[in-house]
């Protein structure tokens, strides 16, 4: 498969064009019927507490509704949740409960629900735990097909050293992914006979303090096999984009950031037959569009 030379367009409100460096930007067909749409959300940080550093732990129920509604009404292929499911509790007991809570409201999507584990989702708990409560799959990644579109929910979720995350043992700054996962992507992208989305919590763009320690490691993987249209990640709380060797990197808004309906974050990604991308943004998410050349 060639290798997509690829621009991203920014839309907030009404469309309009913009540039990354000095090329100029492509939009994609808005005729075009997609072959997959996948809704996504990350950084709910549940929890059953006090606000704290603009984050309103317990609005995060009525945010996550607000989302399900709107999927149960669209009725995308799957909807991927991007990590930091729920935040850190002090004790098992208490993050489990949270854990359970947030679940609850997450099961009420009409359509397949997918989990990618955040620093926050096993900082107290471990990812057997974790997996128990939820329908998560028990390897914590996953690849999965879909109309010939194939994507990749990484588990960054290690130290260095390669121990997992699980009750306190670690440093969100210290993410890593080790290197029988680094050949499972590898096996996974030989697989793909199409277009591949990857998505994690953690990123693997050039952002320092956010970044898995290996991302330049990833990179090459994915760069090598010419078949990675995009990558979607959250952890860093805002909208940010990266293009890195033709590949976007695409940041989302975290859903736990500031009060009230508005201040919600969520999307509906489409990919088209072209290999071309629509992401529609919805209260603080950037609506963007990754189209060739």
């Amino acid at each position: 498969m060639r290798t997509l030379s690829r621009r991203a367009l920014l839309r907030q409100g009404t469309l309009c064009f913009a540039a990354l460096g000095s090329r100029e930007l492509l939009a994609a067909d808005p005729t075009a019927k997609p072959l997959v749409r996948v809704g996504l959300l990350t950084d709910l940080h549940y929890g059953d507490k006090e606000p704290k550093i603009n984050r309103y732990y317990r609005e995060t129920l009525a945010k996550l509704d607000e989302c399900v509604e709107l999927m149960n009404k669209e009725l995308p292929d799957c909807v991927v949740e991007l990590g930091d499911f729920i935040d850190q509790a002090e004790t098992v007991e208490g993050e489990t409960a949270w854990l359970d809570t947030i679940e609850s409201h997450y099961a009420k999507l009409k359509v397949p629900r997918h989990y990618i584990l955040g620093n926050h989702c096993v900082a107290t708990l471990t990812k057997d735990e974790f997996v128990s409560h939820t329908k998560m799959v028990p390897d914590c990644r996953s690849a999965f097909q879909i109309n010939g579109v194939t994507f990749l929910l990484l588990d960054a979720c290690f130290r260095h050293d390669g121990v997992p995350y699980g009750r306190k043992n670690s440093d969100w700054r210290d993410s890593f992914i080790p290197a029988e996962e680094a050949q499972w992507i590898r096996d996974e992208l030989t697989k793909a006979d199409g277009p591949v989305v990857v998505l994690t919590h953690q990123r693997l763009d050039a952002s320092k303090v956010h970044a898995v320690r290996n991302a330049p490691e990833i990179r090459a993987i994915l760069e090598a096999s010419s078949k990675v249209v995009a990558v979607f990640q959250g952890h860093s709380h805002k909208n940010d984009l990266q293009e890195i060797a033709s590949i976007p990197y695409c940041t989302l808004a975290a859903m736990i950031e500031g009060s009230g309906d508005e201040h919600n974050s969520y999307a509906m990604l489409e990919v088209l037959p072209d290999s071309s991308l629509r992401l529609h943004g919805y209260r603080q998410q950037m609506s963007r569009e990754f189209t060739k050349a």
